[in-house]
């Protein structure tokens, strides 16, 4: 068996793994493919060398197979396809007031313990969501952003016929503005990167410069002046953060979904002038993955168009350098049975 592990530092290692069999209440999978995505990009920069404990596999948007099952374990089989959720939140209090999936005490996995970039990985099992047996397992791996995109709608109550604003067109943007459009919704796309927005037109999404076009302008001319029902701040960039005020009818909302390391400038005025909801999102919760597997497997949305590339377990590094330097890349995926 092959793994993936991180030094520290921002280098990689690829060498032996190690096959754990399952304690009670655990299952070990076979993983099929896992995704790339930003959280591994700033692992890889060292930027949470102080989170992240050395030599560690990393990775959590994986699709695979039970191979083993622990004792205590109801409900589920060898030979299952699966997703993982990678969140363990054993160590909520109280004082977390039943929200679970942003406890305080919350472990990540793939961050905060190993995940999923190795052939084998031991996990608890009620991190696991079945997945129907005919689902293709490289369009399964992106059920973890998907369920992500799935949480932010849900967060900002789109409904149909409402006008939505998605501020940043990378994987998540694009994203939310599926599932925002699979309710019903108009979406215009504000994105910088040409390419982004060719790749957002091409899925039939309305897309815009935010550099050269007045959005607000574009937003009030399709809405006769309302605005926008929903505004999602994506990019994490300042401007977006003074944009996403801009673009909001009375009494809308904004949901900010990019992390911002910086904080950054907000017109607290329009949220006043406005009466403006500002929600904030994070991760997902179990009926979120429910709902990205329903939408996956239900063909409603161009997810395939989404993998740019799939590349080897051992040239995972090399692919994630890919990803930093390729800003056309939407996601890539990880063979990890290679």
């Amino acid at each position: 068996m092959t793994a993936v592990y991180y030094q520290g530092s921002g280098r990689f290692t690829v060498g032996p793994g190690e096959v754990r069999p399952p304690a009670g209440g655990e299952v070990r999978l076979d993983v099929a493919y896992c995704g790339l995505c930003g959280t591994d990009l700033h692992i890889g920069r060292g930027d949470m060398d102080a989170r992240v404990k050395a030599p560690q596999v990393i990775g959590h948007e994986m699709a695979g197979t039970i191979a083993e099952i622990g004792t205590g374990v109801a409900g589920l089989a060898a030979g299952d396809k699966v997703v993982v959720r990678p969140l363990d939140s054993r160590g909520e209090t109280a004082a977390d007031k039943g929200i679970s999936h942003i406890c305080r005490d919350l472990k990540f996995l793939g961050i905060d313990t190993p995940g999923a970039f190795q052939s084998s990985w031991t996990v608890p099992a009620f991190t696991i969501h079945r997945l129907p047996p005919d689902t293709d397992l490289k369009l399964a791996a992106l059920t973890e952003p998907l369920a992500v995109a799935c949480h932010d709608v849900r967060r900002g109550r789109v409904a149909a016929g409402e006008t939505v604003a998605v501020i940043g067109g990378g994987p998540i943007g694009v994203m939310i503005s599926l599932v925002a459009r699979a309710r019903g919704a108009r979406v215009i796309v504000s994105e910088t990167n040409a390419s982004r927005r060719v790749f957002v037109q091409g899925l039939g999404l309305e897309a815009v410069d935010p550099g050269e076009s007045d959005l607000a302008r574009i937003v009030d001319d399709v809405t006769g002046g309302a605005g926008a029902d929903v505004v999602f701040e994506v990019s994490g960039s300042a401007a977006g953060a003074m944009t996403m005020t801009r673009l909001a009818g009375l009494r809308s909302r904004i949901v900010v979904v990019a992390i911002f390391s910086t904080p950054p400038p907000v017109n607290l005025f329009d949220v006043f002038w406005k009466e403006l909801e500002v929600l904030g999102t994070r991760v997902y919760e179990p009926e979120d993955y429910e709902k990205a597997i329903d939408l996956l497997v239900g063909g409603q949305l161009p997810l395939a168009d989404l993998i740019t590339s799939v590349e080897p377990l051992q040239q995972m590094p090399t692919a994630l350098g890919q990803l930093e330097h390729n800003p056309s890349a939407m996601k890539i995926l990880v063979d990890c049975r290679t």
